[in-house]
């Protein structure tokens, strides 16, 4: 089979991989956006996990004849890690960062434990128990290193996918030159950029890869942590937790849609939340803290206290009630910028000074917000300086 993607063109199938695709769990990621409420801000995000499903097994594939064509071996693998890449979204639930990550609500998708319940049954049947196991061990991390690099590592056919998909559908003129898959290299084991050639060290593969990470900053401080994305899946959020108190399962999140969770929050206590987001009148914010002025350490304490619902939820009731949000982000290091580099003969973890630079400014996009209704801002916001200790980065107009 082959698809035509607007990104990367034809994609091409093998008779496996098409099967794998129309299984049910797979084709219920046409119904996840990518980016959550993301198409709140920008209209054009209505991009979906199946279309990034896609996307990531064409770089995959791109990634692996780039690796064999400088002689890597790859060959016992490349039929599992090319399944991997179409699977690897296959347990995503709506919203799913915002749940996992910010709420605690879940735990990862692409964990093991995870992804073996996702593909138990129908995909399984098709892949068959050898390579149902092969694909498994991506995730589980006993297959070789590179195999899992390619498909769940620090520079991966994910980010080359979605950084690409995600600025282009957001309407963002920013890309990364193709020319990053000629500097992927396996050497002891690992997926490596090879910054040597014939002896000579070269500063195009440092550029580019710092044009990557600059990529990877821009989403996230324009369209990632965009605070009116956030607030609409703080509120969505606020409706499953009530939801749940009254019986919901948090399981069923696994057989849903976007569609389909709005319209079982909308039978619940919480229907006047999931009618607010849609009409987009989300809640404002009434206080902000962000990474340039609180230190690295009370960040990640403040994120361990905030993604314990008890402990969110019991805050939220302090600071003003039921229609109270809080979302504290996880802190933000630049993973990326540790791919480790290769000269040839030497393994390097040690940053080039404009990567360190940028992985330091990254740091900077945290954000801790509490968000409310228009009206009840400032009474919150006045709650949460007294409770915080420290004013608010945020001033409200007046």
């Amino acid at each position: 089979m082959v698809i035509r993607d607007p990104v990367h063109g034809d994609i091409e199938l093998t008779s496996l991989e098409t099967r794998v695709l129309d299984c049910r769990p797979v084709q219920r990621l046409r119904g996840i956006r990518q980016l959550g409420a993301a198409h709140l801000v920008y209209p054009g995000c209505n991009h979906t996990r199946f279309e990034h499903a896609l996307g990531t097994l064409a770089v995959a594939k791109r990634v692996l004849a780039a690796l064999a064509a400088r002689g890597a071996p790859v060959a016992d693998h490349q039929r599992a890690v090319a399944v991997a890449a179409l699977l690897h979204d296959v347990g995503f639930v709506p919203y799913g960062h915002f749940l996992e990550d910010v709420q605690g609500l879940l735990p990862r998708h692409d964990t093991g434990e995870r992804m073996g319940e996702a593909i138990a049954g129908e995909v399984a049947t098709v892949l068959g128990s050898e390579l149902t196991h092969d694909v498994l061990s991506i995730f589980t991390g006993t297959a070789p290193s590179w195999a899992r690099s390619v498909v769940s590592g620090i520079i991966d056919a994910d980010l080359l996918d979605y950084l690409r998909r995600d600025a282009y559908y957001a309407g963002l003129p920013h890309n990364y030159d193709d020319r990053i898959y000629r500097y992927l290299t396996v050497a002891g084991g690992l997926l490596m950029v090879e910054t040597a050639r014939e002896g000579m060290f070269r500063p195009d593969a440092i550029s580019e890869l710092v044009n990557l990470l600059r990529l990877r900053y821009y989403l996230t401080e324009r369209v990632y942590y965009h605070h009116a994305k956030l607030a609409a899946e703080a509120m969505l959020g606020k409706a499953l937790e009530t939801a749940v108190d009254d019986g919901f399962a948090l399981l069923r999140l696994l057989e849903l849609t976007d569609a389909g969770l709005a319209a079982e929050l909308s039978l619940t206590r919480a229907a006047g939340l999931v009618e607010a987001v849609n009409r987009r009148q989300l809640f404002k914010r009434a206080y902000v803290l962000t990474g340039r002025t609180v230190p690295a350490g009370q960040r990640q304490e403040l994120f361990r206290q905030f993604r314990q619902p008890g402990q969110r939820r019991e805050t939220e009731r302090l600071l003003g009630g039921e229609d109270v949000a809080i979302t504290c982000l996880p802190p933000t290091l630049m993973k990326e910028a540790g791919f480790p580099l290769s000269s040839g003969e030497t393994l390097s973890r040690e940053l080039p000074l404009d990567i360190g630079a940028l992985a330091d400014s990254y740091g900077s996009l945290w954000r801790l917000y509490v968000f409310a209704p228009a009206g009840q801002a400032v009474r919150v916001g006045e709650a949460a300086v007294e409770y915080f200790g420290r004013p608010s980065e945020h001033r409200r107009p007046s």
